[in-house]
């Protein structure tokens, strides 16, 4: 089964700004987001100002991508914790997120028989401690891709 995945660690508010996220913690983020920098119709998208540390290599379980997202934040874990009490604070927060998306078809698969089974993974101890300590969420979301066969 096509299978694309990916992990990120985000910190996001409504009321400060990703740059000021960036000056606070002192490391440069892949992505951002601005708030109410994409529309969709009249409604706003995205709602909130975001931080994002992420990792997208393929052929990697979960738990390994996670765990390269982690590698670069686990030095800075106070300076998180304590920017992520402050967005708390005012409606905001941190959150490591999963995506898990199957039957990806428009994904290009190696097909090869020695490729991982990137279906199994697990959270570690040290991945849990990091999120205590950070007060941070796990969010999953897992989508089959498959074509409906009942549209038409």
């Amino acid at each position: 089964m096509p299978l694309h995945q990916y992990a990120y660690f985000a910190l996001f508010s409504q009321h400060i700004s990703a740059d000021d996220m960036t000056s606070q913690l002192a490391i440069t983020p892949d992505k951002l987001a601005v708030r109410g920098s994409r529309f969709t119709e009249p409604a706003v998208v995205p709602v909130d100002h975001a931080w994002v540390i992420e990792c997208r290599d393929p052929g990697l379980r979960v738990d390994e991508q996670i765990t390269r997202v982690l590698d670069r934040l686990q030095p800075h874990t106070d300076r998180i914790r304590d920017l992520t009490m402050h967005l708390a604070g005012a409606g905001g927060g941190a959150a490591l997120h999963v995506v898990r998306c199957f039957n990806d078809t428009d994904q290009a698969q190696s097909g090869a028989a020695d490729a991982p089974n990137l279906f199994g993974w697990h959270l570690d101890r040290t991945v849990l401690d990091f999120l205590s300590a950070t007060g941070a969420e796990l969010d999953v979301d897992e989508y089959d891709m498959a074509e409906d066969d009942d549209a038409g």
